[in-house]
């Protein structure tokens, strides 16, 4: 069965590769996928769903990247981007991402599915940062957010 979530952690996995290595994110991916078929830390093989869906997170977020490093940027009151920890960044970006390019998921699955990301992969803080800058940025764009009202 595919799963959504193991395909945001093969899409996470290439771009905080990508960020560490410099490295294009389609190269960053291949090696992801080689990974898997080496038998990789995820047990089993990825499935079709979750590559096309990694790779739509992935380039997409490649793709933009200056303009959710700006909202990343803007929503963080006292971090500033370049100061984040690696894997926070990258979180960062395929969930914001996900919230201005994929209005078929909804604003709530994106944001708890990076603070998973974040438990999973981050540290202790990790979790309240992400879910923080998220929860503004889908304020700021017009896509929900709870606390962030003027």
């Amino acid at each position: 069965m595919a799963s959504r979530r193991r395909a945001r952690e093969f899409a996470l996995q290439a771009l905080y590769q990508s960020d560490l290595a410099e490295l294009p994110v389609r190269q960053s991916l291949a090696q992801v996928w080689a990974e898997q078929l080496d038998g990789g830390l995820q047990g089993r093989a990825a499935e079709s769903d979750e590559i096309e869906f990694a790779q739509r997170l992935a380039f997409g977020t490649e793709q933009r990247r200056t303009e959710l490093d700006a909202l990343i940027d803007g929503a963080s009151a006292n971090w500033r981007l370049v100061r984040m920890p690696v894997v926070d960044r990258n979180i960062l970006r395929l969930a914001a991402y996900e919230l201005l390019a994929c209005q078929d998921i909804p604003v709530s699955v994106s944001i708890n599915e990076a603070v998973e990301l974040a438990k999973r992969f981050g540290d202790k803080d990790s979790r309240a940062f992400v879910n923080g800058i998220l929860d503004r940025i889908a304020f700021e764009t017009g896509r929900g957010g709870r606390r962030h009202r003027g």
